[in-house]
């Protein structure tokens, strides 16, 4: 099994940071996926209340709840302090989804203890595995 997979398996509570409620955006459509397949999904977006029917926190540090994987969809050079933020919270994995990679923040993240995954598609992975 790879790392990915592993991710994805033991995971329960997904914090989708960037997630859009427009729903032709790839961060609507991956969240959405992600939730029927039984993950709760947790939006992270400053702009929204409500997201796919779930409430939405400004950050990560504003989620009441105990967060599993964060998968950023967001620029590149975002990702830093958003690493920081799963750090400080306690996530265990985090992932960038396709096209998003930073080098810096994965080392520190890996540093901390939490698994990492860049430039690869939650969904597409997912579906995968579950071939």
């Amino acid at each position: 099994m790879s790392i990915e997979e592993d991710i994805l398996s033991v995971s329960e509570t997904i914090a989708v940071v960037g997630l859009s409620p427009k729903t032709n955006r790839p961060s609507h459509e991956v969240a959405e996926y992600l939730k029927l397949q039984g993950y709760k999904i947790i939006p992270v977006n400053p702009r929204a209340t409500e997201i796919l029917g779930e409430k939405s926190y400004p950050d990560l540090i504003s989620i009441p709840l105990k967060v599993d994987l964060v998968d950023i969809f967001r620029r590149s050079e975002d990702v830093p302090p958003i690493i920081d933020e799963a750090i400080k919270i306690g996530a265990k994995a985090v992932w960038m989804q396709e096209g998003i990679i930073s080098e810096e923040a994965a080392a520190r993240a890996r540093n901390a203890g939490l698994l990492v995954v860049m430039d690869k598609c939650t969904l597409k992975v997912h579906e995968r595995m579950n071939r």
